[in-house]
């Protein structure tokens, strides 16, 4: 809404509202095409995102320039450019998905039988099958497993590009079954997670804070052509400053379901996206593809992930397994440091400071960096779980 008054300029550029979302400004800033010689590491570009070849990113990050320069490239295709990216091949080894989805599968049918867990994000309940908290029952379930899934480059490089060190990882799986129909278009956490109304309370730079909090990511855990309905986007969407307030509007729902793209993904693929792009999982219209993917909802370490994580549990269970692992060479430490950095607390806040004030620096130290000291110094699993359990008492009131 144009005005002349001054204070109502000022309230307009402050406050978002849902009267204020216009289709046609909208559709006129996101009609772009999605430039390959943008992206120097990418192997093409299809249907306006970019795709990369994981061996190719990872060759990029040899020397410290270069690791720089591909950082710098997967950020800029999140803020500024289609705003997601698939990663083609990111997982070499297809025992390592085979061996997660197995017990993805064991939990969805324990789950089932106990008659816990349910409800979804934007899809009807009970239409498909749901893991909350995949990342710690997957620890907790089979440490050697999680160890080598999320050791992965890739998920660790997309994390760090969009959101810095210290990132906190989430996951929950989502199988949509033969029939599962799609989502509605939205966008994700945090502000996507909200009302209409409590969306509005919020001011402008909030809206704009938002989609630097959190990264979404999902890892197919079987091949996923069209007919199967992986998730639907909106290229360039992320851009449209007041994109947090249209989901009701129907104009904007219509304007999604004629322009959205969708690709075909194969198993061990992994599709980052900024999460203020408007998106959705797709229909699955096969009748019998059982489209499951991990999806990966990474937390900055100055945000509030959406789950509670047993991160100390994990990181006593994880803590023997990967210390057997780099001592007998089926991991090595780069690996090590990933999944580490995909199972304990990163970050040194909240704490007590009376009781945990920081030496040495201007934080105490952290979970993760205690995981590290322990592996360095070859500490017993007893011990480590025993400085653990210190290090979390000192952050208690």
């Amino acid at each position: 809404m144009k005005t002349d008054n001054p204070v109502t300029a000022r309230t307009n550029r402050v406050w978002y509202t849902e009267a204020a979302c216009d289709i046609d400004e909208f559709a006129a800033l996101i009609a772009r095409t999605t430039n390959l010689a943008d992206y120097p590491h990418a192997r093409a570009v299809e249907k306006n995102v970019v795709i990369y070849d994981a061996a190719d990113v990872i060759a990029a990050t040899g020397t410290a320039h270069g690791r720089k320069a591909i950082l710098a490239e997967i950020c800029d295709v999140f803020a500024r450019g289609p705003g997601v990216a698939v990663f083609k091949h990111a997982y070499t080894d297809p025992s390592v998905i085979d061996q997660a989805t197995a017990v993805f599968d064991g939990i969805i049918t324990e789950e089932k039988k106990g008659k816990i867990g349910g409800g979804d994000h934007f899809a009807k309940p009970g239409a498909n099958d749901r893991i909350w908290n995949s990342l710690e029952k997957h620890c907790l379930s089979d440490p050697e497993g999680f160890a080598h899934y999320y050791a992965n480059p890739i998920v660790a490089l997309a994390s760090e590009a969009w959101l810095g060190p210290h990132y906190q990882m989430t996951a929950q799986v989502n199988r949509v079954n033969p029939g599962g129909s799609a989502q509605k278009a939205h966008r994700d956490y945090h502000l996507g997670f909200q009302s209409v109304s409590e969306m509005e309370r919020f001011p402008a730079h909030v809206h704009h804070l938002s989609p630097v909090l959190t990264l979404q990511g999902a890892v197919a855990h079987c091949d996923m052509p069209l007919e199967s309905g992986p998730t639907l986007f909106l290229p360039f969407s992320q851009l449209y400053p007041l994109g947090y307030l249209v989901p009701n509007r129907p104009e904007f729902q219509e304007y999604f379901d004629r322009h959205h793209v969708q690709l075909p993904l194969a198993k061990g693929d992994v599709v980052f996206f900024n999460p203020s792009l408007i998106h959705a999982a797709g229909t699955n219209r096969s009748t019998d593809i059982f489209r499951m993917a991990n999806l990966l909802q990474v937390s900055s370490a100055f945000g509030r992930a959406m789950e509670s994580i047993g991160r100390q549990q994990m990181s006593a269970t994880l803590f023997p397994v990967l210390k057997a692992m780099l001592s007998d060479g089926r991991i090595d430490r780069a690996s090590a440091d990933n999944a580490i950095a995909s199972c304990a607390e990163g970050y040194s806040f909240p704490t007590n400071l009376d009781r945990d004030p920081p030496k040495g620096g201007l934080a105490p130290k952290t979970q993760a960096a205690l995981f590290g000291e322990a592996l360095d110094n070859g500490w017993s699993p007893e011990r480590f779980t025993e400085e653990l359990a210190l290090q979390a008492d000192k952050k208690l009131t």
